[in-house]
């Protein structure tokens, strides 16, 4: 049976979000590891044209770049999940949970990220401490409105798992790897994160995303 291919790096951040929801929904898959060097090539840019990683392939030919639109289209195959609520007032509910990871979370997160985690372990650098401290004031104020607003449901965008919590993930995990234990200073969104990385899915891509046949 062919299955959907992901072309991405294992250890790539973006990659692990979509491998993330792919084991999520139990969806077979296979990595196809795209190195730095073919990023920029003829073939691949025909594919993605911004010469970036991941994008999806399906057996008919249909290919998907950027992350979460590629999330979202998974998602959308597999309705019954829920992770993309189809009510209204809920889509609406959750498209606002997704934006505020886009643009609240996301920004400091991946900053903080990159520059204790990333460049120290590919480029040897150590991180700025004006810009750590800088985006770490900034997150916290961002995570005492996640607080808020988590202890009034489990999840971000209601009582039910979305992919606007799943896609705080890689980048809630790996802020702990940098030093930063941000994500459980606030009992609302300490309980909902740990919630969140204990999941087998998020679990199945933490050593780094390998190829899944079958479930």
């Amino acid at each position: 049976m062919a299955i959907l291919k992901l072309y991405g790096s294992k250890h790539a951040t973006s990659t692990k979000r979509v491998a993330t929801i792919l084991h999520e929904l139990k969806v077979p898959f296979e990595l196809i590891e795209v190195d730095a060097g073919t990023q920029k090539s003829p073939a691949f840019l025909a594919k993605q044209p911004f010469g970036q990683i991941p994008y999806i392939e399906e057996e008919d030919g249909f290919v998907l770049y950027e992350t979460r639109a590629i999330c979202r289209y998974i998602a959308a195959k597999y309705p019954a999940s829920g992770l993309i609520p189809s009510e209204p007032k809920a889509h609406a509910i959750f498209e606002q949970a997704a934006c505020t990871e886009l643009t609240n979370f996301d920004p400091s997160a991946s900053k903080l990220v990159i520059e204790t985690v990333l460049m120290p372990m590919f480029y040897g650098t150590k991180a700025d401490p004006a810009v750590v401290a800088e985006q770490l004031a900034i997150l916290d104020k961002k995570l005492d409105a996640y607080d808020t607003i988590l202890g009034k449901h489990r999840y971000i965008a209601g009582e039910s798992l979305t992919l606007a919590d799943l896609f705080h993930i890689p980048y809630a995990p790996l802020l702990a790897a940098g030093g930063i234990d941000i994500m459980t200073q606030k009992p609302n969104v300490a309980r909902w994160y740990k919630e969140l990385v204990a999941r087998p899915s998020w679990l199945a891509c933490t050593e780094g995303v390998t190829s899944t046949a079958a479930y």
